[in-house]
This record gives structure tokens, C-alpha cells and sequence, in this order.
């Protein structure tokens, strides 16, 4: 017997946006009939426990350089023009944009998904992605927010992404790098993905769009995980990749909002996406116990994970493909999620950081100007052993957690972030997941452990580690707490967890230049009470 698939209708059509085609339409179709024509197109397998596994081809992550912005009249002014946010004229991107929806035309069969980017309906945009691998459409399905039937009845598009893997671009033509290239139009609302099967690009080029046009509405736009505890007081955790923000707020005893990204209005904290897109290298039922049972449920996609071919078992320690491996999947996966995507203003910020010379607490208290220099700083460390070249721990510096996502100047959010701490009174926190009593690279030197860690963020949330005594850090300037419940009092002290107190005190200075050194780019953008709250050379 052949297996139809159901093709639902668009309440607004291809054709009333200019988007020629006579291609066979999936329209917002649900998970299990996308499954079904991934499988039956080839383009995953099933896992032993129905998990959807692909693989993304030569493209593992996002193609940083091959990512474009089209300079107009709305973005000449408004855009953080250099090496994240490059220009395209309107001369290469309308032959970009000709090509592009000649390619579609010619397609026998597309998806199309209708879905909101972010959960406070004051906020949130209407955004339409048309694909032609059906994997892609069940990923931003899984990843954005669902409309109800209702509201999907009245549908009209703001925005559309347009992802085609098999388009190759010219660079002379399109003016771009390659024969893979993103280009975000503002103007036209359009963005085209083309020549890469990254299924991130168009999760981030929504976080993008969300970044240019929130801080107009005064929202502030984030690259964070959020939850919030049983006082219904609300958390938000940034941090790059590798600090454990997914790890940290996805704690069962808390009601997550989100794992990656984020607005914070006047009334909440509210998701962007309803689903998550967890790192998979290395995990285990042990560990993250709740991440890892979403990989044993239909509906999950995983990509580029190993799988033995006869078994179908997973192997999550094979990095042979990429470091980067991944699953999606909705947020309701994860027990204990807000119903609403949301929460109320955030109580307590975490600035997580993994700091591999073994400088920084296990824990600090900020003040407002030392959240936003640590904040536009965006300090983590790569460690040795984890990129082809690197011997020792090089500082990372990625502007508010996220610069590769955010289209303004960085001072915008900076200056954001400090005026809702003002306005909501919260406390801020500087997390250290990283090393303690030496370089990551020196023998017998073990990352914080995540029991001290938990302790202390605990201790931080619940508001019982403002009751404990603090000092000032001299180098940073901030305040370390000197004794906490359960956690030794030699990891508190970074210096005195190390054995030559001496190389410890060489080890800081150098990071603290590294610090000023980064944030000379500021200097002409914050108030002085900002630059005051730098580290101190000696």
C-alpha cells in the first residue's frame, strides 16, 4: 500500500510574495509525516529508539565567513559593519535574490513552516521558512515557536528564510566569498541560505533578526539559558560554548524557560524558540540524565552523532565527524519547562566563563558596571588538546556572549543590559566552571567540581550567599566570598589553591592584560563608571 502524506494549505500563499513555483508544497506539516519524508527522501535513519539521525554534510557548524548583511538605507546607519556583520550592495544582492527564486522555481517539492520567533506575543515576529529537505523543516519546526491552528488560519509571513543546500552561489555575481552564502536583507525582510545543510543558520539567522529589531522596542536580546525556582524568582545564564549553560539550567529542581536564547521585556523573560539544540560529544545518562533521555524519544533529531549501522546503537564519545555534534528537540522534552516560555525579570544574572589559567573564583559578586565589562567582554578559554594548534590556554573574548549573532554595536546591549539591572535591581554573578590551582595544562590540575559549583550558584540563587562574608579580589576588583557552607575555603581563594602563589599572581596579571587589552574597543562607547570597574594592571 502507498503512504499519502497529507498536504495542508498555506493561508497565504507563495505566489502573494512574489515566490513563483510549481512545486509540490508541504505545508506545515506536523513531526511525524516530516519524519516519514525524510526517511522515505533519504535524507536520515531512524535510531534504535526513533530519534532521527542526519548528517550535515561538509558543513558541521555555521559558516561564519560566508554570512552577509545587504547595506541599505535601514542598515547603513544601524549595522556593526567589519568581519561578522560584511556588507553586500543591493546590486550583487538582487542578482543574488533573481538567482535564488529561479532555483526555487524549479523545485519538485518544498516545505513550508509558519512559526513565531519568541514566546511574548507583543514581541514576537511571524517567520516563514521555505526549505527544500524536509529534516530542515521539521528542525526549525522543532526549534521555533508552533503557532495553534488557529492562529496558523490567519497566518500572514513578516519574514522568510528561504534555505536551499543545493544553490551555489557566485561570488562575482553575488558578491560573496564562496559558493555557500547567507545574505540577511532587513529591508526586504528576507534571508537566503544556500549551499550548506547546517540546520543552525537558520536558527541564528532568526536569533539575528530578533537582535536588530528588539533594542528599538527597548527589549533587550540575549544569548542565554533561563529558569526559575520554587520562590518564582527567575535566573538567566550566559555563557559561550563549553561553560555549561545548558548543564547549569537545565537543574531539575527548577522550571527551565530555555536553553539558548532569550528577550527580557518589561514584564519577562521570554524564550525566543520552543525547543533546544544541545551539544551531544560526550553525553551521558549519568551527567545531563535529562538531555540524554531525548535522544531515546521520536521527534528528536540528531546530527552528525555515530551510530553503529546494524544496531542502531549511538555512540556519543566519536568525535571522528565533528566535536560539534547536536540534537534538537522541542522543549517539553525536558521535565519541568514553563508552559508560557516565560518568566518574570530575572532576580540573579550568571556570567558563566571556563577559565583555563586557573585565575578567576569558583564565584564573584558583581556590581552593575562590572556585570556590563565582564558582559561585553565575554571571556571563556580554549584548552589545549581541543582545536589542531592549540598547546596552550588562549583567552576567548566573544562581545555579550554572543558577537557572532549580534548585527548592532555592542555598546547597544551593553547599555541595555545595565539599564534593566538598574530598573530590576538584579544581582549579578560572575560563575567560574573552569580550572582551579594552575593552568588546565599543567599535570593534576582538575576542572571546578560541579558539586562546588552547584553549591555555590545554589547558595547564589536562593539569596543565602549574599548573607556571606566577601573580600575583594585584587586583581578584578570584584567580591569573592570567603567561606560557603559545603565548599572548601581553598577553592574560594584562587591563589591559595595554587602551590607557588608566586606563578599564580604572573598568571593573573597576564589574563588581566588580556582583559584591557580586549576592551580598549569599548572605551569610547561606556560611561567611566564602566571603565573604573576594569581589572588592574600592576
Amino acid at each position: 500500500m502507498t503512504m499519502e502524506i497529507t498536504l495542508s494549505t498555506l493561508s497565504y500563499p507563495l505566489e502573494k510574495q512574489g515566490f513563483a513555483t510549481a512545486a509540490t508544497i508541504h505545508a506545515n506539516l506536523g513531526t511525524a509525516p516530516l519524519v516519514e519524508q525524510a526517511l522515505k527522501r533519504g535524507e536520515g535513519r531512524l535510531t534504535k529508539d526513533g530519534a532521527l539521525l542526519v548528517d550535515t554534510g561538509r558543513f558541521t557548524g555555521r559558516s561564519v565567513k560566508d554570512k552577509f548583511v545587504v547595506r541599505d538605507s535601514v542598515t547603513e546607519g544601524t549595522i556593526n559593519w567589519g568581519a561578522i556583520n560584511q556588507p553586500m550592495t543591493g546590486e550583487h544582492w538582487a542578482n543574488l535574490k533573481a538567482d535564488f527564486l529561479a532555483a526555487l522555481g524549479d523545485k519538485d517539492e518544498l516545505f513550508v513552516a509558519d512559526l513565531f520567533g519568541g514566546s511574548q506575543a507583543e514581541y514576537r515576529v511571524n517567520v516563514r521558512v521555505v526549505t527544500q529537505m524536509a529534516w530542515h523543516s521539521l528542525f526549525i519546526r522543532t526549534l521555533l515557536v508552533r503557532p495553534t491552528a488557529d492562529e496558523l488560519a490567519g497566518f500572514v509571513p513578516e519574514y522568510t528564510i528561504i534555505n536551499l543546500p543545493s544553490f551555489k552561489a557566485n561570488p562575482d555575481r553575488h558578491g560573496c566569498r564562496s559558493d555557500t552564502v547567507i545574505a540577511v536583507n532587513f529591508t526586504e525582510k528576507l534571508i537566503l541560505i544556500g549551499n550548506t545543510e547546517y540546520s543552525g543558520e537558520m536558527k541564528k539567522g532568526v536569533f539575528g533578526l530578533l537582535n536588530f529589531l528588539l533594542p528599538a522596542q527597548g527589549v533587550m536580546p540575549m544569548h542565554c539559558s533561563a529558569n526559575i525556582g520554587a520562590d518564582g524568582k527567575s535566573a538567566i545564564f550566559f555563557g559561550l560554548s563549553g561553560t555549561g549553560k545548558t548543564t547549569l539550567s537545565a537543574d531539575a529542581s527548577r522550571t527551565l524557560i530555555g536553553d539558548d536564547e532569550h528577550g527580557w521585556s518589561d514584564q519577562a523573560v521570554f524564550n525566543f524558540e520552543g525547543g533546544c539544540y544541545a551539544k551531544m560529544i560526550n553525553l551521558s545518562a549519568e551527567g545531563e540524565p535529562e538531555i540524554y533521555a531525548t535522544t531515546k524519544m521520536f521527534g528528536t533529531i540528531l546530527e552528525n552523532v555515530a551510530m553503529d549501522p546494524e544496531t542502531r546503537e549511538l555512540d556519543f564519545t566519536d568525535a571522528s565527524k565533528t566535536e560539534n555534534t547536536r540534537g534538537a528537540y522541542p522543549i517539553e522534552f525536558i521535565p519541568n519547562t514553563s508552559k508560557e516560555n516565560l518568566g518574570p525579570p530575572p532576580s540573579n544574572i550568571i556570567l558563566l566563563t571556563a577559565d583555563a589559567f586557573g585565575v578567576l573564583p569558583p564565584i564573584a559578586r558583581l556590581t552593575p558596571d562590572q556585570a556590563m565589562y565582564h558582559f561585553l567582554s565575554g571571556y571563556t578559554a580554549k584548552v589545549a588538546g581541543t582545536e589542531i594548534g592549540v598547546t596552550e590556554p588562549e583567552a576567548t573574548f566573544s562581545t555579550c556572549f554572543g558577537a557572532a549573532f549580534m548585527p548592532r554595536h555592542p555598546s547597544v546591549y551593553g547599555n541595555l543590559l545595565k539599564k534593566r539591572i538598574a530598573e530590576g535591581g538584579a544581582q549579578c554573578w560572575l560563575v567560574n566552571t573552569g580550572w582551579s590551582g594552575g593552568k588546565a595544562t599543567e599535570p593534576g590540575i582538575k576542572r571546578m567540581p560541579i558539586k562546588a559549583t552547584r553549591a555555590l550558584l545554589g547558595a547564589a540563587l536562593d539569596g543565602s550567599l549574599n548573607n556571606a562574608e566577601f573580600k575583594k579580589d585584587p586583581n578584578f576588583g570584584f567580591e569573592v566570598p570567603v567561606a560557603v557552607p559545603g565548599v572548601d575555603a581553598k577553592l574560594l581563594d584562587p591563589r591559595a589553591a595554587w602551590a607557588d602563589g608566586q606563578a599564580y599572581d604572573r598568571n593573573a596579571q597576564e589574563l588581566v592584560g588580556k582583559f584591557v587589552q580586549n576592551f580598549a574597543q569599548f572605551t569610547d562607547y561606556v560611561d567611566q563608571s564602566v571603565l573604573d570597574s576594569a581589572p588592574q594592571a600592576a
